[in-house]
C-alpha cells in the first residue's frame, strides 16, 4: 500500500467507522456466538502471498463483527463506560502516524512535555491540591498509565519501597527479606480484583476491610484492624481507597481514612477509575474531599471523559519517592487524545456529558422504583443503578439469563449483601432517554414466575427530573 492508496483507503475507513457508529444501535448489542467460533471462518495459516485490501475489509463484517460486543451501543449497560469521541479517535489516528516511543525526554520530547501539561490541566479541572500539580512549587506530578490496574500496582511498588527504607533506617540490621513478610496492605472488600492482584505481584499481604451499609470503608473498622495487626508484629504500610467501587459505585470515607494513614505513615492510594471524571463537576467534587491526605490518585479518562482507551491518569504528591513512573519502557503518545478532547469539548462540554448520564441513571432509577416488583439495592450517586427482583436470587438470575438471550440490552451482575443484583450502567455517549424506556424487554413466564420487565412512558420536562406515569 503506497501513500496514494493509503489516502483513499483511509477516507473509506473513516466512512466505515462513521457509519458503524451512526447505525450501531441496529446491531444486536451482544454477539450470538460460541467460544471458538472464529477459527472455522479463517484459514489455519497466514497467507503466503499478499491479499487485496477489498478482501480484507469484506471479512470485517463476515469474521470480526459477528463476535463484537458493541460497547458503544446505546443499549450497552454493562461494566462501566469505555469512553469514545470523534476528537479522541482523530488524535489516536495521528498518534499512530507519528508512531514515536516516549521512553525518555530525548526520544520524543513532545510526548513527555504534553503529558506533563495535560495532567496539570486535568489536576486543575479536578481542583486537586497544589502539591499534585507539576507546574507549581510542589514536588508532585503525574503520568498516564494504560489502566487503573497498572496504576494500583505502581502505587503498591512505590509504597513497598518506601516502607522498607523506613524500617531499615530505624533498624539498619534488617534485610529486605526479613521485612517483606511483615508488610501488610489494606483495601475494601468491595475493591476491584486488580487491587488484590497488585499485592500478589508486589509480593505483599493484603487484607480486605469490611464495609458499612453503603458499601464503603470507614475509619473505625480500618483503625481497629491496624491496631490488631500492629499488636501481632505486622507493619501496615499501604491503603487503596476506592471512590466509586465496581459493584455499587460506593465511596470510601477518605476524610476519615486519610488522617489515619498520615498518622501511621502509610501510603494512601485513591482508585477513582470510573467516578474520578465526575469530580470536574462542582456538585460531585465534595466526594473527592480528603484527597489532600493521599500519596497518589488515579482515574480513567478512558471510562467517562470521552477519551478512547487507553488513558489512565495517575497523580503523585511527591514524585521523588518513585523509582519508576511506569512498568513498560516505551509509551504511546496518549496525552494527544486529552489535548484534542479538552480543546474540542471544553470543560463545560465534558461536564454536560457527565451530567446527562447521571440524569439518565436517575431516570432509570425512577422507572425501577415505580414498579413494585423491583428494588433498588444501593444509593444511585452517579451513572450506575443496582437493582433486582424482589424475592429469591434465582429469580433475578433467570431474569438476567432472559435479558442476555434477547441480545437487546446487555447487563452484568454483582453480589451485594448476599443478594444477586443487576448493574445498569449508563455507558455509551449516545445513550438517550428513549433507549432506557424498554417497554417489554423480557416476557413473563408463568411457570417460572418471571415477570415482564415493563418500563413506563416518561413525560419529559427540560426544567425538572422525569415524571413517571403508569
Amino acid at each position: 500500500m503506497d501513500a496514494a492508496e493509503f489516502r483513499r483507503r483511509g477516507k473509506e475507513m473513516v466512512d466505515y467507522m462513521a457509519n458503524y457508529l451512526a447505525n450501531i444501535e441496529q446491531r444486536p448489542v451482544y454477539p450470538d456466538v460460541k467460544p471458538g467460533y472464529l477459527r472455522s471462518l479463517i484459514p489455519t495459516e497466514a497467507p503466503l502471498e499478499p491479499e487485496n485490501y477489498e478482501d480484507v475489509i469484506k471479512d470485517v463484517e463476515r469474521v470480526i463483527m459477528p463476535g463484537v460486543t458493541h460497547w458503544h451501543s446505546p443499549y450497552f449497560y454493562a461494566y462501566f463506560p469505555t469512553a469514545s469521541s470523534y476528537p479522541a479517535m482523530l488524535a489516536d489516528m495521528l498518534c499512530g502516524a507519528i508512531g514515536g516511543m516516549g521512553f525518555t525526554w530525548a526520544s520524543n520530547p513532545v510526548i513527555t512535555e504534553l503529558e506533563i501539561v495535560m495532567l496539570d490541566w486535568l489536576g486543575k479541572m479536578l481542583k486537586l491540591p497544589e502539591h499534585f500539580i507539576a507546574g507549581t512549587h510542589g514536588q508532585g506530578g503525574g503520568v498516564i498509565q494504560s489502566t487503573a490496574s497498572e496504576a494500583t500496582l505502581m502505587s503498591v511498588l512505590a509504597a513497598r519501597c518506601k516502607a522498607i527504607q523506613q524500617v531499615q533506617a530505624s533498624n539498619p540490621g534488617q534485610s529486605e527479606a526479613e521485612i517483606l513478610p511483615k508488610l501488610v496492605a489494606y483495601t475494601s472488600e468491595q475493591a476491584h480484583s486488580s487491587v488484590e492482584r497488585a499485592s500478589l505481584i508486589g509480593g505483599v499481604l493484603m487484607k480486605k476491610v469490611p464495609t458499612d451499609d453503603n458499601y464503603a470503608v470507614g475509619g473505625g473498622m480500618f483503625k481497629k484492624m491496624l491496631e490488631e495487626d500492629k499488636a501481632a508484629g505486622l507493619i501496615p504500610f499501604y491503603l487503596c481507597a476506592t471512590l466509586g467501587t465496581t459493584p455499587s459505585c460506593g465511596f470510601d470515607h477518605i476524610t476519615e481514612l486519610g488522617p489515619i494513614c498520615n498518622k501511621e505513615n502509610m501510603w494512601m492510594h485513591i482508585d477513582a477509575a470510573y467516578a474520578g471524571s465526575a469530580f470536574i463537576c462542582p456538585e460531585f467534587r465534595p466526594l473527592l474531599n480528603g484527597v489532600e491526605f493521599a500519596d497518589s490518585f488515579n482515574f480513567n479518562p478512558h471510562k467517562w471523559l470521552l477519551t478512547n482507551f487507553d488513558c489512565s491518569t495517575m497523580c503523585y504528591n511527591h514524585s521523588s519517592l518513585l523509582q519508576n513512573w511506569q512498568i513498560p519502557h516505551g509509551r504511546r503518545f496518549r496525552s494527544l487524545k486529552l489535548w484534542f478532547v479538552f480543546r474540542m469539548y471544553g470543560i463545560q462540554g465534558l461536564q454536560a456529558h457527565i451530567r446527562k448520564q447521571v440524569a439518565l441513571a436517575k431516570e432509570f432509577e425512577s422507572l425501577v422504583r415505580a414498579d413494585k416488583r423491583f428494588e433498588i439495592c444501593a444509593e444511585v450517586i452517579m451513572g450506575l443503578v443496582c437493582f433486582r427482583l424482589k424475592g429469591s436470587n434465582q429469580l433475578t438470575e433467570l431474569l438476567l439469563k432472559r435479558i442476555t438471550e434477547s441480545r437487546e440490552i446487555h447487563l452484568v451482575p454483582c453480589h451485594l449483601s448476599g443478594r444477586f443484583v443487576l448493574r445498569f450502567a449508563i455507558c455509551a455517549r449516545t445513550t438517550d432517554s428513549r433507549h432506557i424506556q424498554q417497554k417489554e424487554a423480557v416476557h413473563s413466564d408463568a411457570k417460572n414466575e418471571v415477570p415482564k420487565l415493563r418500563f413506563f412512558n416518561i413525560n419529559m420536562s427540560s426544567h425538572s427530573l422525569p415524571m413517571v406515569s403508569q
